[in-house]
């Protein structure tokens, strides 16, 4: 177990140059169609990488990549560790405070989605973070997942009582003095 020094000065490297996010992937091999990803990054000049090889001695998981920018980032995917990961780093961390919310309330309920609407739900809590991380190139969003679900028929439209027995609800009456 690390102490709270060492916590602290992750976190910290968290909140500078650190990422939390999520992303919905396309997978044809997938109930749903889609597949939410995990993701915790630090990120660092490739010349100063021997950082992010302790942060992994420190974290045991994940892996490290050299990108051809110069920059290296050392990336935990696994739900399981990423949860793991960020309830250590919780109590410590001052400006992804919101970014950890969101994660560990997803990362929570990542396993348990069953049924369409439950992964849709999710996949607009992962739409969360793009306005969180400033994200502009985010191109599978929930209302994509949304779509496919309802073309290939996992979700299909609800119909309430008063609308399809045409009722004098107080909507039937708006929509009748339109």
């Amino acid at each position: 177990m690390m102490g709270p020094t060492i916590l602290a000065y992750i976190a910290g490297f968290l909140d500078g140059d650190g990422s939390i996010f999520f992303q919905i992937t396309k997978r044809k091999d997938y109930v749903f169609g889609y597949q939410i990803r995990s993701n915790l990054a630090f990120y660092q000049k490739s010349d100063h990488q021997e950082i992010l090889v302790w942060l992994k001695n420190c974290l045991k998981a994940g892996f490290i990549r050299h990108r051809k920018t110069g920059i290296s980032d050392y990336t935990i995917v696994d739900p399981a560790e990423v949860e793991r990961i960020l309830k250590m780093l919780q109590p410590y961390v001052r400006l992804k405070r919101e970014h950890i919310g969101l994660a560990l309330k997803i990362l929570e309920r990542l396993p348990t989605y069953k049924t369409p609407k439950k992964f849709l739900e999710l996949c607009y809590e992962v739409d969360r973070f793009q306005d969180l991380n400033y994200s502009k190139k985010r191109t599978n969003k929930a209302f994509l997942v949304e779509s496919y679900l309802k073309v290939n028929h996992f979700l299909t439209p609800v119909e309430t009582s008063s609308l399809r027995e045409g009722s004098g609800s107080a909507l039937c009456n708006k929509m009748r003095d339109c």
